[in-house]
């Protein structure tokens, strides 16, 4: 279970995942022509979900968040293994995702500025 005081930390850990990750797609997309370039992208929602079934500590601020290579996608003509809708598709999908964690965040502001206020 999540403790109260780890939400913000979360929070906090998927921004910072989500900005990893943004750079990491457009990095995919920049080398969509390289011939070899395998596609990268980043395992923090693998790193949250083993923390939060406790086979991994939960501490926001320690979460390995990482840029992984998977080997078994498919080389296309170009010689790589990006693929430009995916990529796209994949952006659209992170910035929901970075939005979602901002939005949260400010509303667990709102909730701790109310408390104080009260």
């Amino acid at each position: 279970m999540v403790q109260d005081s780890n939400i913000l930390g979360l929070l906090e850990a998927g921004l910072r995942a989500e900005g990893l990750r943004q750079q990491a797609l457009a990095n995919n997309i920049a080398n969509l022509q390289t011939n070899g370039y395998r596609r990268v992208d980043v395992n923090f929602e693998a790193v949250l979900n083993k923390a939060l079934k406790g086979q991994a500590p939960l501490k926001p601020n320690t979460l390995e968040v990482d840029l992984y290579q998977t080997r078994n996608t498919p080389i296309n003509v170009n010689g790589s293994d990006v693929s430009l809708d995916s990529e796209v598709g994949e952006m659209i999908k992170n910035s929901i995702r970075h939005r979602t964690y901002a939005l949260l965040m400010k509303k667990r502001y709102q909730q701790l500025d109310a408390a104080m206020r009260t």
